[in-house]
């Protein structure tokens, strides 16, 4: 049976057999059975990569350890409300930093401060649920997401493509007037600066260069 540490555009947790390329956490989530009992602990949410120095864990979701998030793609990982980690991406990690207080200039230094405000920015205080947002859908880069025909689909050209755990599919004109967006301002601000980072952005599924 598939675990359920699948994370969706939407930030929420499935379960599915289909693995995704970034790796990520948001605290530990599960309990000493390994079921999943909460959206997320604390507002430290990060994406990173799938290997690094070899580290290996022997299972899954242990008692008291964080618990293992996987994501289709950067973009899906953006969508969820997660940034670059800092130690297994530092590079990503600085230049999002940079790209950050360029966004916020009047942020103060430190991680504390970008988490905070993109917790805001990711969920809703009282009910704990996805934050959403507005924009026009001709203001969106590639790589964000939106809420369209009760669905999650990637923007990617002129094109929306819908959200799936193995990849993308079923391709709809991008329409024009106002999208509900799943993928926090800030971001969607990252994404409009050019981001690549050293996971892969978006899955080959969706039919564009997954790296930078």
């Amino acid at each position: 049976m598939p675990r359920r540490n699948r994370g969706t555009p939407s930030g929420e947790l499935v379960a599915d057999p289909a693995r995704g390329l970034v790796y990520g956490n948001r605290g530990c989530l599960h309990d000493g059975q390994g079921t999943i009992r909460r959206r997320y602990a604390g507002k430290r949410w990060i994406a990173c990569r799938l290997e690094f120095r070899g580290w290996k864990r022997t299972r899954l979701l242990q008692p008291g350890r964080f618990t293992e998030l996987f994501f289709l793609d950067e973009a899906t990982a953006f969508a969820a409300g997660h940034r670059p980690c800092a130690l297994c991406r530092n590079t990503d990690y600085r230049n999002f930093v940079t790209l950050w207080h360029e966004l916020h200039p009047g942020d103060a230094p430190g991680v504390d401060a970008i988490d905070t405000r993109l917790h805001a920015e990711r969920v809703e205080a009282g009910s704990r649920a996805q934050r959403r947002h507005t924009a026009p859908f001709d203001t969106l880069p590639d790589g964000a997401f939106v809420w369209h025909d009760n669905a999650p689909r990637l923007v990617l050209g002129g094109r929306l493509l819908r959200w799936t755990p193995a990849g993308y599919q079923a391709p709809v004109a991008r329409p024009r007037g106002a999208a509900v967006v799943l993928t926090p301002p800030s971001l969607v601000g990252v994404l409009h600066a050019g981001w690549r980072g050293d996971v892969p952005l978006l899955h080959p599924t969706a039919g564009a260069r997954t790296t930078g």
